[in-house]
């Protein structure tokens, strides 16, 4: 199955992999293409670089959905038959409309989000970023307005990150430490410390207040305290968000550059997924170098032909050596790329499918150079290697 069949039968695809290995820009190309076939697209990027916003004719990337302008698409000779939207995760947001739906009531749901702890961790406690990016995705799968969304999930520097975020967030929740804090604190407000907790406790806490104040443990507890009164239907929610990373109609796409550190962790990654019981539907290798061809004419034309184009005092018999060792050295940087290439092919098997993307000449910087882009991930264009 090539990547257009991946864009044209699911409802989700997820790009994953570390950062620096065009993740974003794959992301972003095949949402160009798919919404050029037809398809209401909606492409959810995480902190995306401003000339990406740019590339598709945003001033800035916005937690809010943003129409893609048809302009832009004939503007370059591309025919847009369907649509194009994108926005950027906002963290905080997108937890405090989950505690919103969590919440018992909405006396119970002020108290947490107008908590000062809760403001202040909601978008920096370990896995959020994580966790609420699929958070998200769970939101807008279900919209009947999108008939793909395309989530470039954030670049982490442990591939297991993202697979264990719904666990690891809620682990940070329901931690015994967080409940011993909850009872130490409600014990020490009742007037029963020494009953239910020992001395060291105590010592503990009276301590701790009289450097950060008592309001400052209050906040802490109260927080802690909210966010269990929502545990049971947040472990719920957690799994029901794991179990639609499962789901038939959603498609992994691991990208990876030729680099050897690169490759080693799309190795991990693919078999990460593969144990996790995700599908593996593609892998994409960003910014492979051609093998260029050896010039047929000796160095003594090439100087003859160089000549007349060189400035004055440049002697062409250098020009030509500089040359030759700028040629030699992206011939090596080619046949590296080709070994790491190979390697991975390898590791993964005839089963899963892989695709190049050269490295091209210029940046990628509006929706021509996307739509270029797409057209080698879609198997429309090839790689010269």
């Amino acid at each position: 199955m090539s990547l257009a069949e991946v864009l044209a039968s699911h409802r989700v695809v997820v790009t994953v992999g570390s950062g620096g290995v065009g993740k974003t820009t794959s992301a972003a190309a095949l949402a160009v293409h798919a919404a050029m076939q037809g398809r209401r697209v909606l492409c959810l990027t995480i902190d995306p670089a401003r000339r990406l916003a740019n590339s598709l004719g945003l001033s800035e990337m916005t937690s809010s959905e943003q129409e893609v302008p048809r302009e832009l698409f004939e503007a370059a000779g591309l025919e847009l038959r369907g649509s194009l939207a994108a926005m950027m995760l906002d963290t905080k947001k997108t937890f405090d409309t989950l505690v919103a739906n969590l919440a018992k009531s909405p006396e119970a749901r002020d108290r947490i989000l107008n908590n000062e702890i809760y403001k202040y961790v909601s978008g920096s406690l370990a896995g959020t970023q994580e966790y609420m990016a699929m958070e998200k995705l769970f939101e807008v799968r279900k919209d009947p307005q999108w008939d793909l969304v395309v989530l470039d999930t954030p670049p982490t520097a442990n591939a297991l990150d993202f697979l264990d975020a719904p666990e690891r967030l809620v682990g940070a929740i329901d931690s015994p430490a967080t409940r011993w804090f909850v009872q130490a604190y409600e014990s020490s407000q009742k007037g029963a410390f020494g009953a239910l907790l020992s001395k060291g406790a105590s010592m503990l806490l009276n301590g701790l207040s009289k450097f950060t104040g008592a309001d400052f443990l209050k906040q802490i507890a109260e927080f802690i305290a909210g966010l269990n009164e929502l545990f049971g239907g947040f472990r719920e929610h957690a799994e029901e968000v794991s179990a639609a990373l499962r789901s038939p109609d959603v498609a992994f796409l691991v990208v990876t550059s030729p680099h050897p550190l690169a490759v080693r962790e799309a190795m991990f990654f693919s078999d990460k997924l593969k144990d996790a019981g995700m599908r593996r539907d593609g892998v994409i290798v960003n910014q492979v170098h051609q093998l260029l061809p050896e010039p047929k004419a000796s160095d003594e034309e090439l100087a003859q032909i160089l000549a007349p184009h060189l400035p004055e005092g440049t002697e062409p018999g250098d020009a030509v050596a500089r040359m030759m060792q700028a040629l030699e050295d992206e011939r090596m940087r080619a046949v590296a790329d080709r070994v790491e290439t190979d390697r991975l092919r390898h590791h993964l098997g005839p089963s899963v499918r892989m695709v190049e993307v050269p490295a091209l000449e210029a940046d990628v910087h509006d929706i021509q150079s996307l739509a270029e882009v797409s057209r080698y991930l879609t198997g429309e264009a090839t790689s010269a290697l």
